[in-house]
């Protein structure tokens, strides 16, 4: 474990070029007393470590001391950075890991490419918990990408469901979620979200913007995913299902298991919350016998209802 945090303490020296001692021990989550028996460590072993005095000081290296990695393109170098998704990193227990393997990448591009790499994780974002899958047609994908790269004002056109609509807008980053596009940009002060698939006629215009200092595309996509989730409609009931079917209802994306109580016989009675009617009944009649509406009873009228009609339409 020391050998691991004695190549941090390197990277991050490289990358931030100077750091207290307290700064050190925050990031690595150990004792001051331990960074420092770990920079005479360092210093023992030749790496050219020294302590700046006073109220700005802080370690550093000496001047020049970095590990370039040689031959590595832009184009490469932005593949590597997006070739990854933080959040599945973490369910698998490896968002430390890949951090840290980011800072030994970050640490051995050569310095024409340090700007680039810190523009890269602010203006592309890849999200990987998928809603659905889709194949989209995205003709004006690589102009939103050209206007996103130049800060250039984009001219588009957007395809609603009752019209077509026209705006100039700051584009500020795309973020894919799933296999769906989206482009977040400023209209007139605000913050929009439009979906790739849906513009059309995109046109970089010659007028630049000036981004935000205080904008981080992933922290903004988050933001507005809980609202999204928030503010959807929201159907309350309460059912009974074979505990064989659990599985397969705890996958569900449009019902919330709430409160569960099971009995002797393998059932299971729940508080769960459906988003609306019509997506209640779709639900409950895909489990057929195996699951029933408890509550309310304008859903149980109605899955009864659609089950008589199942019946005589195969009748007839």
């Amino acid at each position: 474990m020391r050998a691991d945090r004695l190549v941090s303490i390197l990277l991050l020296l490289q990358n931030y070029g100077q750091l207290t001692t307290r700064e050190l021990a925050e990031r690595l989550e150990v004792s001051e007393r331990t960074i420092h028996r770990d920079m005479e460590a360092l210093s023992a072993s030749g790496v050219p470590v020294f302590a700046e005095r006073g109220a700005g000081g802080g370690w550093a290296l000496t001047e020049g001391y970095r590990t370039d990695l040689t031959g590595m393109k832009p184009e490469e170098m932005q593949a590597l950075l997006l070739a990854h998704s933080s959040s599945l990193l973490s369910d698998l227990g490896l968002g430390s890991v890949f951090e840290l393997a980011y800072q030994k990448m970050l640490a051995a591009f050569p310095d024409r490419l340090q700007g680039d790499a810190e523009r890269v994780r602010q203006r592309i974002h890849i999200d990987g918990a998928g809603w659905h899958r889709s194949a989209e047609q995205l003709p004006d994908l690589p102009i939103i990408q050209e206007a996103i790269w130049q800060d250039s004002k984009l001219s588009l056109e957007y395809h609603r469901e009752e019209a077509v609509v026209e705006r100039i807008v700051e584009p500020l980053g795309l973020v894919a979620k799933g296999s769906i596009w989206y482009l977040v940009a400023r209209v007139e002060g605000e913050m929009r979200t439009y979906r790739v698939s849906r513009v059309m006629n995109a046109r970089i215009l010659d007028e630049t913007f000036q981004r935000p200092e205080s904008f981080d595309l992933a922290v903004y996509w988050e933001h507005s995913t809980q609202q999204f989730r928030a503010n959807l409609p929201r159907f309350p009931a309460r059912i009974k299902f074979n505990k064989t079917v659990l599985t397969r209802i705890n996958q569900q994306r449009y019902m919330k298991l709430l409160h569960t109580r099971s009995d002797e016989n393998g059932w299971i009675e729940a508080d769960v919350e459906f988003n609306t009617l019509d997506s209640a009944c779709e639900i409950m009649l895909g489990y057929g016998s195996l699951a029933r509406v408890l509550e309310p009873f304008e859903l149980r009228d109605r899955v009864i209802s659609e089950a008589k009609a199942i019946i005589e339409m195969y009748r007839g």
